[in-house]
């Protein structure tokens, strides 16, 4: 009980010191700001800081939230390398249709699982519902299944 107490006081610290350290590095940038002879690209530069900062600053009191969006970029750039070799897609409906599916594959990586046992069992509740979207599809959603729904449909572990 001792260790998460101290545990507690260690991370009630680091997040004080964060917090006036981005304080400091705020004041900086606002004084900054307000010198006569300021560069333009510079100015420019400070002021979408300033504009930006809330947004910048939700990892501080969220911190299960990423610093960055690198994975969600990492993810994005399949579509967009994909898109210069698809021509588009020909209509609004669907290029609606191809980001729906981008979307359903990079959940279904994201929770490891395999997308062709994930569309047989889809498709197949599509067939046993004469061919329409059955009405409850939390079933489908990864973080619905149960562990065992879950494990029949994820890759194999090869670690």
């Amino acid at each position: 009980q001792q260790l998460l107490c101290r545990s507690r006081q260690l991370l009630q610290h680091r997040h004080q010191s964060l917090r006036e350290a981005l304080d400091a590095m705020k004041q900086q940038f606002e004084s900054e700001l307000t010198e006569a002879y300021l560069h333009p690209e510079r100015a420019k530069r400070l002021n979408s800081l300033r504009e930006h900062w809330e947004g910048l600053m939700v990892f501080v009191d969220h911190p299960w939230i990423p610093m960055d969006n690198s994975e969600a970029e990492r993810r994005m750039r399949i579509a967009a390398l994909g898109r210069k070799n698809y021509y588009g897609s020909g209509s609004v409906a669907s290029g609606h249709f191809t980001a729906c599916l981008f979307s359903i594959f990079q959940t279904l990586k994201l929770w490891n699982v395999n997308p062709r046992k994930w569309l047989t069992r889809y498709l197949q509740a599509c067939a046993d519902n004469r061919g329409q979207v059955p009405d409850d599809l939390t079933c489908f959603l990864p973080w619905m299944m149960s562990k065992e729904q879950l494990a029949r449909l994820q890759y194999p572990d090869t670690s």
